[in-house]
């Protein structure tokens, strides 16, 4: 008699079944009905008791379950990290547990160039699915899968391999889970999560560590804002910014910026720098936000304007506040931006206006401005652009446009172009351009060219009337061109050193129609404009224009950098700011137009390229000026360089 007869002998006492007996001596954790429910006929007692148990173990949920008595190990403990483009070393995973693994289930993410393959079968898995007996092994062997016999029940099972090239960095976890037979059925084991970190490069992945964390600030409502981190980590984290707990769209580098602060800033600031190896998040950085009373930093001019003109009265003030203007203590419908824009004043339209600027705080009232509108055939005009530059060679040449006609008129107009460079240097300018060449253009055809004026006795006559400076030196280098009778149609100027020399030099264009000749049918400039390499201090874009006549002229002054980068140019400047002068008196700035719908129709009815994004940095101003000379400066807002054009429509 074998052990095993012997066994059941002893047990014969119970009344228990073959089967049952197997079950109890195989120590199953929780038994399975492994026999027909007449094999459980024995004595009351015995029964009863096994009966008993089995509604326990069933009422449990534990008849279907492993997780007690299954553990997985592996031949490298999770997580794992592998080199993309590099085979890792295989990963064995082994099961202990009281009977055999039929198949296994796969969920999660196995990394790309990664298989998990059995080990006796040769069957693999490249996503989540099944591993089974019938595909594993051959039915009868000891292959970890089960099988029409399998193995020894309580022995250490082996079972699938990871191995392979991973092909895609990231961070990939992929969960196993155990069958007692193929097909996922029969008892179940947990699920037991295995993540591979894939790195480039041969670097280990390392979690991220914050160096220096976002600091708290207080800020006035109106100003800017910048918060940062430092964090260190393999591979290069990730950054998300968030305010109040919740993720800020586009918010996803080293920094947080806000150009111009509201109450809706306010909160809890943290950031969660995340890798491969992981993610953490900062400490919170508290900013609070101060609302204090609006303070106006450009007052509405006073104007006279002819009748039929367009009138842009503007005003600007601090604390990003909301706008309203009156017209004599009444408030205007619709008059709630910072500019006024009336078109085809009349005699109805004159009177004394002020703009109110609200916030949280409070409110103040601006200075009263007051139109007058006047019938007059000397309207007001742009006359005069000059504008001073380093001039380069290649593309970094100076470039001044200018255009010549306006509605209802005819005929030719008188100009006079000058380029100078020696003649600066007694006006204490350093670095003057030497040898400055100028030519004339209409689109790509030379209209003419000087180098050295030579004494030109019409330039002399030119000069005086215009009131530009004289050029004393008939011998100087200086460039200059008069033109009597120039057709309506754009044009621009362009000086560059004739023998590839650089310098300083000013680019200057004069309306010469003689005093007391314009009519309301003469041609005018109708825009002006300057492109320019614009450097620091003494280096920026400088551009002087002035309006001439007995009325005020309303116009469009902008500062184009990033706008011009649809146009092929590069090196453009990326952040221009904008401030127009009154002699030494600042009038108005701007940096950063803001998809203003003022200035971006006004400019479509001049005839103005287009900006089409709104929230680019390019800067603009509308406003009316009276009669007299300005100047519009255009420097990058934070120190930075570039090709900058700078422009200025009259608005009929």
């Amino acid at each position: 008699m074998n052990k095993l007869t012997c066994l059941l002998a002893r047990f014969r006492w119970a009344n228990l079944s073959t089967a049952t007996l197997i079950a109890l001596l195989q120590r199953t954790p929780v038994l399975r009905l492994l026999a027909p429910a007449g094999e459980f006929a024995g004595g009351p007692p015995a029964g009863a008791w096994i009966q008993s148990a089995l509604a326990a173990a069933a009422s449990l949920g534990a008849l279907d379950s492993l997780a007690g008595a299954t553990v997985l190990s592996s031949s490298q403990t999770s997580p794992i990290t592998a080199t993309s483009g590099a085979a890792i070393t295989p990963v064995v995973y082994t099961v202990t547990n009281t009977i055999n693994i039929g198949s296994w289930n796969i969920t999660g993410t196995i990394p790309p160039g990664l298989t998990l393959t059995a080990l006796e079968g040769g069957a693999s898995l490249n996503g989540p699915g099944v591993l089974d007996a019938t595909t594993a092994g051959t039915p009868g062997m000891d292959d970890g899968y089960g099988g029409t016999t399998g193995g020894t029940a309580g022995n250490t099972v082996t079972t699938p391999k990871l191995s392979g090239t991973p092909t895609a960095t990231g961070s990939y976890t992929f969960n196993l889970q155990a069958y007692e037979y193929g097909a996922e059925t029969g008892l179940v084991s947990g699920t037991f999560p295995f993540t591979v970190n894939v790195v480039a490069g041969g670097t280990a992945a390392v979690a991220p560590n914050i160096t220096t964390a976002p600091q708290g600030q207080t800020v006035a409502a109106g100003a800017s804002l910048t918060l940062s981190v430092s964090a260190a980590g393999t591979p290069t984290p990730t950054y998300q910014w968030n305010l109040n707990g919740a993720a800020i769209s586009g918010a996803t580098s080293s920094s947080y910026a806000v150009a111009t602060v509201t109450s809706a800033n306010a909160g809890s600031y943290t950031v969660t720098v995340t890798n491969s190896a992981g993610s953490v998040t900062s400490n919170a950085a508290v900013v609070t936000v101060t609302v204090a009373l609006p303070s106006f930093v450009a007052q509405p001019l006073s104007v006279s304007v002819a009748t039929g003109a367009t009138v842009a009265l503007t005003a600007a003030a601090t604390g990003a506040p909301s706008y309203q203007w009156s017209r004599g203590g009444v408030p205007i419908s619709g008059g709630t931006s910072s500019t006024l824009l009336i078109s085809g004043a009349t005699a109805a339209n004159a009177g004394t206006y002020t703009c109110t600027a609200v916030t949280s705080a409070g409110s103040v009232v601006s200075n009263a401005a007051t139109l007058a509108v006047i019938s007059t055939s000397d309207v007001g005009r742009l006359t005069n652009l000059s504008t001073r530059a380093q001039v380069g060679t290649g593309a970094n040449v100076l470039i001044a446009g200018f255009a010549i006609g306006g509605s209802g008129t005819s005929g030719t107009k008188p100009i006079l172009v000058r380029g100078t460079g020696p003649a600066l240097t007694g006006f204490g300018v350093s670095g003057a351009l030497p040898d400055p060449a100028l030519t004339l253009f209409q689109s790509s055809t030379t209209v003419a060219s000087n180098s050295g004026w030579a004494g030109n006795a019409q330039v002399t006559a030119a000069d005086a009337a215009v009131g530009a400076f004289a050029l004393t030196n008939t011998s100087s280098l200086d460039s200059a061109l008069y033109l009597s009778g120039l057709a309506s149609a754009a044009y621009s100027a362009q000086i560059a050193g004739k023998s590839g020399d650089t310098g300083v030099a000013l680019a200057e264009v004069y309306d010469a129609t003689p005093v007391g000749t314009y009519t309301l049918a003469t041609p005018r400039l109708t825009n002006l404009s300057a492109r320019v390499q614009v450097g620091t201090g003494s280096n920026v874009l400088i551009a002087g224009f002035v309006i001439g006549g007995s009325s005020a002229k309303t116009v469009l002054v902008r500062a184009s950098g990033p706008a011009l980068v649809p146009f092929g140019l590069t090196g453009t400047l990326p952040d221009p700011q904008l401030q127009l002068f009154n002699g030494t008196v600042l009038l108005a700035t701007n940096n950063g137009w803001g998809g203003n719908p003022q200035v971006a129709s006004v400019a479509a009815s001049v005839g103005a390229f287009a900006w089409t994004t709104a929230s680019s940095n390019d800067s603009a101003m509308l406003l009316t000026l009276p009669p007299g000379s300005y100047s519009a400066q255009v420097a990058g807002a934070s120190g930075d360089t570039g090709v900058a054009l700078v422009e200025v429509y009259e608005v009929p």
